[in-house]
């Protein structure tokens, strides 16, 4: 059941007129999701919405981001957005698809004169990566994005922004919207659970796609187009754990300050991983005095860099707690100084508790989970140094967690060459039964190749240097795109990837540029004119 208040403070992060109020949220009996679409709808056909971004056009554009903005979509709960989608198809009647996981299509028919002009399809993602700062309050389940627009800059207080895709769907949502615009018949195609191995695109029935011109808009550089990406798969490591009954004194670390990242993006920026330094130092300490873990817990997402780590170990006295706190103490120092290019902001704090009693890790436990992160691949494994060296295997540690009686190590390998994906997978199975751990390989999707040959891609560059007089660059990279999947099932696809400028995805930092989301719009609209020719 929904509370009006809440909805109104938290959810939509807006404020209603009394008549929106007084006629929709009254009605307890709706679910979060309903009353998201519902609540939407009533901001279009009279009520009010405070809209934080203004000055900026097509002003609807951003009116459209801070409405899906609003409504809860972390991945695997994009109900709400994928019902939202609808109504907003059938207000308008257009011609909508929904499948069981939530994929929506919205098909518009050409502007007159372009009926003869080749289908295309505009595609990104509804769902968001939902991470957040420790000190933060926000619930991703039923609290909508607080925006937080400054200096011609978009970000979020203290959370992920969504901005990847949601610019897509508000892209998207706006050429639907607008009949002035001139374009070719239209497949609107908005996929879920992207962030957790693209899993919406696979699932989804590509017999309901006519087009084979697609415009991916999940890019996140203005200038640059992408044509070719990696493939990747999540690989979990679990292993049970046994645990005693220890007295004595706590060591507590906790890492913070690292500037995370994009698993695929930000690979080879040489970051920090909290968990691997925790892993290091916890090594020392067990060569130094065999203590006993109580727990160690990093990350939430496979496919971000990790950020913070906390581990708490247990030592039988005060004093052999203390030697351990100035040992991991010179380690945390040695790391400062390794990251100070880097990663400027890392943080490890050590604290010490007496007279403690935990149920703590035996020492095989400890030995397997600390020789897994030691010896598990992490960063950049291979580059291609026969081009522009840029990176063609990879593998993230992206999370660790335990439970009473599991550990569970969660990795992101990614490699733009299948045999090489194939041959890093056989290298993680070995090493999982070496020490001892079960491994599952899940969410593969394959890489997406370089054409030679693509009509879009000429199309986006001639036009790109007519409206700025400069050249789009043209790049492969190492993060997943959907492309690949669809690629694979449409044959003859012509694809491209390309949007505005983000930073920091996947982070609590990041952001858009709002100047950079004008332009690309108008990049956009003039390509779907030419497309329309």
């Amino acid at each position: 059941y929904i509370n009006a208040p809440r909805l109104l403070a938290s959810s939509m992060a807006a404020s209603v007129s009394a008549s929106a109020f007084s006629t929709g949220l009254c009605t307890q009996s709706l679910g979060i999701y309903k009353a998201h679409v519902l609540l939407s709808n009533q901001l279009r056909q009279g009520g009010t919405m405070d809209y934080k971004i203004t000055g900026y056009e097509p002003a609807q554009l951003f009116h459209f981001f801070e409405e899906v903005s609003a409504i809860p979509r972390g991945s695997g709960n994009e109900k709400g957005i994928s019902d939202f989608l609808v109504a907003f198809a059938k207000e308008r009647g257009l011609d909508v698809y929904q499948d069981e996981v939530y994929n929506v299509i919205i098909r518009k028919p050409a502007s007159a004169g372009a009926e003869n002009a080749p289908t295309v399809m505009l595609q990104g993602h509804i769902d968001m990566v939902c991470d957040k700062l420790g000190s933060v309050e926000h619930d991703f389940t039923t609290d909508g994005i607080d925006l937080v627009v400054k200096d011609g800059v978009l970000t979020a207080n203290g959370t992920t922004l969504g901005a990847d895709n949601g610019i897509a769907v508000a892209l998207m949502l706006t050429v639907l919207n607008d009949d002035s615009i001139v374009h070719p018949a239209l497949e609107c195609v908005f996929t879920t659970d992207e962030e957790t191995g693209l899993v919406g695109a696979e699932t989804l029935d590509k017999s309901q796609i006519s087009a084979r011109t697609m415009i991916n808009l999940d890019s996140e550089e203005e200038g640059v187009a992408t044509v070719s990406c990696a493939g990747g798969v999540v690989v979990t490591y679990t292993c049970p754990i046994v645990r005693e009954h220890k007295t004595g004194s706590t060591l507590t670390l906790d890492i913070s300050g690292l500037l995370g990242g994009h698993s695929g993006n930000d690979i080879n920026l040489e970051r920090g991983n909290g968990n691997l330094i925790m892993a290091r130092i916890i090594d020392r300490l067990m060569v130094a005095g065999e203590p006993a873990i109580v727990s160690f817990n990093g990350g939430t997402k496979d496919n971000a860099i990790n950020r913070e780590c906390k581990a708490e170990l247990v030592y039988a006295d005060h004093a052999a707690a203390e030697a351990a706190a100035q040992i991991a103490k010179d380690i945390i120092a040695d790391v400062t100084a390794e990251l100070e290019v880097f990663d400027p902001g890392f943080t490890c704090t050590v604290e010490i508790a007496d007279d403690a009693e935990v149920e703590a890790m035996d020492q095989k436990s400890a030995l397997a989970l600390i020789r897994a992160l030691r010896l598990a691949p992490n960063g950049v494994i291979r580059r291609n140094v026969a081009t522009d060296g840029s990176v063609e295997v990879s593998s993230n540690i992206g999370v660790v967690a335990t439970s009473d009686d599991q550990v569970k190590i969660m990795l992101s390998p990614r490699s733009s060459i299948t045999s090489l994906q194939n041959e890093f997978k056989d290298r993680l199975q070995t090493l999982a039964n070496v020490l001892g751990f079960d491994a599952k390989f899940e969410f593969e999707y394959p890489g997406w190749s370089y054409a030679e040959h693509s009509p879009v891609r000429d199309v986006f560059v001639e036009s790109y240097r007519e409206l700025f007089g400069s050249e789009l660059r043209i790049e492969s990279i190492h993060a997943g795109l959907e492309c690949g999947l669809f690629a694979e099932a449409l044959h003859g696809l012509d694809a491209i990837a390309v949007g505005p400028t983000l930073s920091d995805v996947h982070t609590p930092d990041e952001s858009m540029e709002l100047a950079s989301a004008e332009r690309f719009y108008e990049l956009l609209i003039d390509v779907l004119k030419r497309l329309a020719a």
